[in-house]
């Protein structure tokens, strides 16, 4: 690419809405600018990043023998609703009506309809196992897009689905897919880590995420000082504390606590450790109010919730819900003669004489024990905090940030028992088809690269997804031979398959070296005065090294 004559421009201040380090350095480089809320464009250089990021990914997924199509955006309502999923999506979907009144949506995701094209072919379990994938935009009506092309109201996702007669084919299966995405983030040079996940409205038997590591990452990543444990904190088993001080079971008291609402205040009020406290909160799962009790030094875990009682939509209730069932603020919220579901968690069967809210405001009972109120499930309904001890070996667990940039699922029989796709077995019996369902966010994995490679100068990519490996700048364009040489190794590098760009602008070439640091060009190739030499100047962008090299020996440097 000839810069004098191409549709190349960079931005020289910081982007005053892109609150990432990656939305931001994409913005200023010229490769993506924000269209509308969610919404990007990918402007020539950023989509050759893009693609070469595509072109990894495709090449992994055709190693394993998955076949590549493309499924419509536009998909009939009824395909999710026949599913079972339209619910589950809810507002997130994008929903329009076509001029006959026929309810359609912008897919957010497809395995309604790869699994309506595998039952073109799949009769007998001689038609297992194959694979189908697709480069496809998704739709999502994010309440609160963010994070430049980390959370994004359209985004163009790779999915795969695979098609096996049993859970043993499905292993296998999915295996090859699991070890695709591995050597494709490797080949990225993402630094990532692969936990356990919850299946979410996917569902299925398992999950599990590639995690990009990066402070900024909406997902926290629970790791083990010792051992490979790994998982989403949303769905890490939390080993329930087994130490707190035995006492000798007192009767439960009323007391007076006016003014202090919160865990803190309640426990310095009364000289006690937050320990001694038993929270109570109140959730809508699928509109039943429901009643969780945890300790005090605890968080509340909705993920582990849901899963426990089936549910799709779960969130804390409103003041106007809590008030249908108590009439209390949620600082005097307790268990003690409460209405509805109750749920403790694990840790407050081993707790003894502690405090909860007397559902009265400004009144707490003391010296409450599990003995003083009815509950209906004891589980694990927590968040693990860090220092815990790891379910797995006994070491400590400790928290990264992440960046979901791929995933996958053992999604079972789900969908092809909603749909009714089966086949003939061997036994000349019907039976469901056993799936599995695998994504990677593609411009999700840009940014990520973003958030792990920069400086104050700009990006700075991999090798394998640079838009160009070598950028070769003129000092001088009214210097005939500089613009002569430059002129040349652009042609040879070309011929010999190295992408490059030439930056042949009338700029100083002080803009010159800040725009290619800026976009993140691995080489930069200086031809100045010293070509009457046969010398040119080669810096690498990552280790800043600047060596002097013969031109006849320029394409060796490269190889």
């Amino acid at each position: 690419m000839r810069l004098s004559n191409s549709f190349f421009y960079t931005v020289r201040e910081d982007v005053k809405d892109e609150e990432t380090i990656s939305g931001n350095l994409l913005v200023r480089s010229g490769m993506i600018k924000k269209s509308s809320a969610g919404v990007y464009m990918f402007m020539p250089i950023g989509y050759k990043v893009f693609s070469n990021i595509k072109d990894i990914i495709k090449k992994n997924m055709d190693e394993t023998g998955a076949q590549e199509l493309v499924m419509p955006s536009l998909i009939p309502e009824e395909v999710y609703v026949s599913s079972g999923r339209r619910k589950a999506f809810g507002s997130s979907m994008f929903s329009l009506v076509d001029r006959a009144n026929k309810n359609y949506v912008l897919g957010p995701t497809h395995e309604e309809l790869f699994l309506s094209a595998a039952s073109n072919k799949i009769k007998s379990y001689k038609d297992m196992p194959f694979n189908l994938y697709q480069f496809q935009n998704k739709f999502r009506d994010e309440a609160r897009p963010r994070y430049g092309l980390i959370r994004t109201r359209e985004f163009c996702m790779k999915d795969a689905y695979s098609f096996d007669s049993d859970l043993e084919g499905l292993d296998k299966s999915y295996q090859k897919m699991f070890d695709a995405y591995k050597k494709s983030f490797d080949e990225m040079g993402i630094d990532y880590r692969i936990v356990k996940a919850d299946t979410g409205v996917m569902g299925g038997l398992l999950s599990e995420e590639f995690q990009a590591v990066s402070e900024i990452g909406e997902d926290v990543l629970v790791l083990c000082d010792k051992c490979n444990y790994a998982s989403n904190i949303e769905v890490s088993e939390v080993v329930s504390k087994n130490n707190f001080v035995k006492e000798e079971k007192k009767t439960m008291e009323k007391v007076s606590t006016t003014g202090y609402e919160s865990v803190i205040e309640v426990a310095n009020y009364l000289n006690v450790s937050i320990d001694k406290i038993a929270k109570t909160m109140i959730v809508n799962v699928d509109g039943e109010l429901v009643v969780c009790v945890i300790n005090g030094n605890r968080e509340l875990n909705l993920v582990k919730v849901g899963k426990l009682l089936h549910g799709i939509n779960v969130e804390l209730a409103t003041n106007e819900e809590i008030k249908k069932i108590v009439d209390a603020d949620f600082g005097s919220l307790g268990p003690v003669g409460i209405k509805g579901k109750v749920i403790i968690d694990n840790e407050v069967l081993n707790m003894t004489n502690f405090v909860v809210g007397a559902n009265s405001n400004g009144y707490h009972y003391i010296n409450t024990n599990i003995s003083d109120f009815k509950y209906d499930i004891a589980s694990d309904i927590v968040n693990v905090k860090e220092g815990d001890c790891c379910p797995k070996c006994g070491g400590r667990l400790y928290f990264k940030k992440g960046i979901e940039v791929g995933n996958t699922f053992k999604l079972g029989t789900k969908y092809s028992e909603a749909l009714n796709l089966k086949y003939v077995d061997r036994d000349n019996t019907l039976k469901p088809v056993v799936m599995g369902s695998y994504g990677i966010g593609v411009a999700r994995c840009m940014s990520a690269i973003v958030e792990q490679n920069n400086d104050e100068d700009g990006i700075i990519w991999p090798i394998n997804v640079a838009p160009y490996k070598v950028a070769i700048v003129v000092i001088s364009n009214k210097d005939e031979e500089q613009v002569n040489i430059a002129s040349k190794l652009y042609d040879y590098f070309n011929k010999n398959s190295v992408e490059c760009i030439l930056d042949d602008r009338d700029e100083r070439p002080g803009i010159k070296f800040k725009d290619m640091d800026l976009i993140g060009i691995p080489y930069r190739i200086v031809v100045g005065k010293k070509v009457t030499n046969g010398i040119v100047e080669v810096k690498n962008r990552k280790t800043k090294e600047v060596k002097e090299i013969l031109i006849k020996d320029i394409l060796n440097y490269f190889n």
